[in-house]
Formats: structure tokens, C-alpha cells, sequence
């Protein structure tokens, strides 16, 4: 991870939209920009809350440990995103790991500035608040799923999620490289299981893939619903 003088334009991430206009300046001066390589962790499960951070470019994954050899993909943030969040509350540790999975660029910032901010910047207090609700809503959702939805169902699940997420590119492929194993992760599975329903899936002429990318056909998204219901 690299500190970087990369200047963010003080609009785009979470922070900095909720925020009061008058607020940013002291942002400026206190945001660090840290600038990561592919595969670089930005913290890693474990380690003592420092402070917390927000994406400026890039994207990465939310994971925890499954077992000795396996991770769970909680989620993946983009730009504008929050991260390190979990770890503001309880032990002072962060229950999480968050990895770039491309090129990425997060701002930081302490804890005695984001608890300065929180005092003087009620609507970043609310917003944050919402994000929480919303991001427990839907791990209650995705526990559900993991204990009652067959594995095609949770591909199903993900890519449209991940599509609604990230969007789609000019060739109409979902807006983000994952590897299979990374997939896997997200979806709770094991590699085989994965690889068994995107054949299934394939085979249906649901959806096409090419490289690490992965497109619903056209008028197949009704077909992923109905899958995972």
C-alpha cells in the first residue's frame, strides 16, 4: 500500500457527500489517500481499528475466514463505498479483511476525526446510520440463502445483484472481472458446486461469459429471478 498525494476531488466518496460543504476543508487536510496494487490488502482481519475508510476508485472485496483454507466475500465496494466500518463498535479489531481486486484507491481517515466529523455533520450521522440498517438487512438475506437456496440459486442470486451493483459494460457484460474462485466465495460454495450451475446455466442459454466477465442474456434476468426463488 502506498501513501499517496493523490488529490480526490472531495465529492465522491461517502463522506464527502453527506458532509457539510463548509466540513471538506478539514477533510482535505486530514484524509490520507492510500494508492493499491491488485490483491494488496487494505486491512486485514484482526488487526486494531485504526480508523475508517472510503473508496475512491476501484474496487474491493469485504472477507472473512470460512475455515483454515476458505473465505466468505461478505461484498464488494466500489467507488463511494465505506469500508472498515465494522470495526468502529466492540472489540477494536476489525472482524473483516478488505482486498483490492483491481487497482484501487481509498481514503483514510483516524478515528479522532471521523468521531469530530460525526459531532458536527448530522447528516453523515444519518446516512451512516441507513448504510448500517441496509447492510444488515441484507447479510440477514444472505444467511438465509446460504442455509435455504441451492447453489444455482445463489449464482442466480449474485449475478443479478452484482449487476444492479456494478452495472453492465458496452459489450453488456456485468461491469466487474471475477475470478471463479472469488465467485465461489461470494456465493458461499465450493468451486465445483460453482462450476457444475454456471454450465447448468450455460447450457440454458441464461448467460454467456467471456473471461472473467459474465452477461445475463437478454430477457434471461426474468429466468435468474425465477431460479432463485
Amino acid at each position: 500500500m502506498i501513501k499517496g498525494k493523490n488529490k480526490c476531488d472531495l465529492n465522491t466518496c461517502f463522506l464527502c457527500r453527506f458532509c457539510l460543504k463548509d466540513w471538506k476543508p478539514a477533510i482535505d487536510v486530514n484524509k490520507k489517500n492510500l494508492k493499491l496494487n491488485k490483491g494488496q490488502q487494505v486491512f486485514k482481519e484482526g488487526d486494531p481499528v485504526k480508523g475508517i475508510y472510503f473508496v475512491y476508485s476501484g474496487t474491493v472485496k469485504i472477507h472473512k475466514k470460512w475455515d483454515d483454507e476458505k473465505e466468505l466475500i461478505v461484498r464488494f465496494a466500489k467507488q463511494g463505498d465505506v469500508l472498515g466500518h465494522l470495526g468502529l463498535g466492540g472489540s477494536g479489531y476489525y472482524p473483516v479483511s478488505a482486498t483490492a481486486i483491481e487497482e484501487a484507491i481509498v481514503c483514510f481517515i483516524e478515528m479522532d476525526f471521523l468521531e469530530s466529523t460525526m459531532n458536527v455533520n448530522n447528516a453523515f450521522v444519518i446516512q451512516l446510520m441507513l448504510f448500517f440498517a441496509s447492510e444488515l438487512q441484507e447479510s440477514e438475506r444472505r444467511m438465509r440463502n446460504l442455509a435455504h437456496m441451492s447453489v444455482k440459486g445463489r449464482v442466480a442470486q449474485a449475478l443479478l445483484s452484482l449487476q444492479e451493483q456494478f452495472g453492465v459494460n458496452k459489450e453488456g457484460f456485468i461491469n466487474i472481472e471475477l475470478s471463479r474462485q472469488d465467485l465461489a466465495a461470494f456465493i458461499g460454495a465450493s468451486y465445483e458446486s460453482l462450476f457444475r450451475a454456471i454450465n447448468e446455466l450455460l447450457a440454458e442459454n441464461i448467460i454467456m461469459i467471456s473471461g472473467k466477465t459474465i452477461a445475463i442474456n437478454n430477457g434471461s434476468a426474468f429466468d435468474l429471478f425465477r431460479i432463485q426463488h
